[in-house]
């Protein structure tokens, strides 16, 4: 374990780490601020309290909406912890699938593609974070995950012909996250201090248009083709995943979630829902009713987790 050790588990440099260039990972300037209410600043100011072994707290919630019938988005969480007195390592994947392509074909392609991405990292690292495996992989964490997400691609076209998914995934290992997305689920980090920052690109042509200036952001609100997505896992030509590395910020939240939820509920109250929340499970909970009050008019998934160290 202590090779696998000290291969993945060098602090990163607070900044984002790029994959090998695909295309530039250029954060929007999506960072908002809100007056903090009395508990926020509570957390804020209170005393900083280190946990032994560092871990992960998740919750997760998920809603067929109000205005479909079935659901297409597939989420996935799984965390575990090792500590032997020397060192305590928490390790999490959380993934969510928004699936497209008609009845079937869009569950279908969101389950394969989030099932097949997990059978992947897990197989592949699980047996080196416990020791099991006498030579640890040599790839980088990003070129094991881009890897995986080949996988996930290679078992949609497979498995959901004609179907096609968003996939938005976070590797948690430490105090290190890293990411890899295609589509317009989300990801997002949030800070006690107020931040809420987009850690994730959308790959959709409204967004597209906006980044050219041929639509301002209430246009993109109420563009027709605003779901109309450029790259998503089951297209037939070739793509990269976005995929870039950072460190999981504590105090604070990494929020991942479908357009179900960022679509119908701004920054501010998903901000405000999950800060107020007394733990990350009663949050996505709060984060699903809140996008159904608002119409519900998308499958609505969402993951929060909190890491504690």
């Amino acid at each position: 374990m202590l090779d696998f050790i000290k291969k993945y588990f060098k602090a990163p440099e607070p900044q984002v780490t790029e994959a090998k260039p695909t295309e530039p990972v250029e954060l929007p300037a999506d960072i908002r601020t809100a007056p903090l209410s009395s508990e926020q600043i509570e957390m804020v100011s209170s005393v900083k309290v280190d946990f032994y072994p560092p871990q992960i707290i998740v919750g997760s919630a998920q809603s067929v909406g109000k205005q479909r019938d079935h659901n297409e988005d597939t989420l996935l969480t799984f965390n575990a912890i090792i500590a032997d007195g020397d060192m305590g390592i928490p390790f999490g994947l959380f993934v969510i699938a928004d699936g497209m392509g008609g009845h079937l074909h869009g569950e279908v392609a969101s389950g394969s593609a989030a099932r097949a991405l997990s059978e992947y990292l897990i197989k592949l690292l699980y047996p080196s974070l416990l020791g099991l495996d006498p030579e640890p992989q040599s790839d980088s964490l990003q070129e094991i995950l881009e890897n995986a997400v080949r996988e996930a691609q290679q078992a949609v076209l497979k498995r959901a012909p004609g179907g096609g998914t968003t996939l938005t995934a976070a590797l948690v290992i430490g105090e290190q996250v890293t990411m890899a997305h295609v589509g317009d689920s989300r990801a997002y980090f949030i800070y006690m201090d107020g931040r809420m920052q987009a850690m994730t690109l959308d790959h959709s042509l409204v967004r597209r248009l906006v980044d050219l200036g041929q639509l301002t952001e209430e246009q993109a609100r109420v563009y027709p083709q605003k779901n109309v997505l450029y790259r998503a896992l089951g297209q037939t030509e070739p793509f990269r995943p976005d995929i870039h590395t950072h460190l999981i910020p504590h105090p604070g939240f990494v929020l991942i979630c479908s357009d179900g939820l960022w679509g119908c509920v701004s920054d501010t109250e998903m901000f405000n829902i999950i800060t107020s929340s007394s733990n990350p499970s009663m949050a996505c909970n709060r984060l699903v009713e809140a996008a159904n009050n608002a119409g519900g008019p998308d499958n609505i998934s969402v993951i929060l987790v909190q890491y504690l160290g």
